[in-house]
């Protein structure tokens, strides 16, 4: 990205709608690295809003930033929408934040073996809080960058479509 809101303009209208509720987020996301959070915290006055933000890419990293074991997800398939709703609540409940937001997903260049094999270009995205929402996004690309910022911009606009209710 080369201008200075390449992270704020996907998350202006979901840390407007945060503000404008008055609520809080927690994310945990896996194949967008970060660009969640980040992008949320480019826009001025996020310590309003944003709680915490855990890259949840590895067993461990789940371990560690979500208390979530093997054992807590072995009942649900990988980069499924149920599992992300799992994850999201769990970082919801975790940082005690009004809404959790999890990504998890596969950005390439190749895919997983998980559940007969996912190609790459495929997110689950979830949100916890008095609404609940998830999504599935297929790019049909094996680019790895950009499917971790289309991956991010559809958790940001599931966000802010979740929060703009409570309105």
């Amino acid at each position: 990205m080369t201008n200075d809101t390449a992270l704020s303009s996907p998350a202006l209208a979901a840390a407007t709608a945060l503000r404008d509720t008055g609520t809080t987020v927690a994310v945990a996301e896996s194949a967008t690295g970060g660009l969640i959070s980040a992008s949320l915290l480019s826009v001025p006055g996020a310590s309003a809003y944003f709680l915490a933000g855990a890259v949840v890419y590895t067993y461990p990293s789940r371990n560690v930033f979500l208390d979530l074991h093997r054992a807590d997800v072995e009942h649900l398939d990988p980069v499924t929408e149920a599992m992300a709703a799992h994850f999201a609540e769990t970082v919801r409940a975790k940082f005690d934040a009004d809404w959790g937001v999890a990504e998890l997903g596969v950005a390439g260049p190749g895919g997983v073996p998980y559940n007969g094999g996912i190609d790459p270009g495929v997110s689950v995205i979830a949100i916890a809080g008095r609404r609940t929402a998830s999504a599935t996004t297929r790019t049909e690309s094996s680019n790895r960058e950009s499917n971790m910022w289309s991956f991010a911009r559809a958790a940001l606009d599931l966000l802010e479509e979740t929060v703009g209710c409570e309105r």
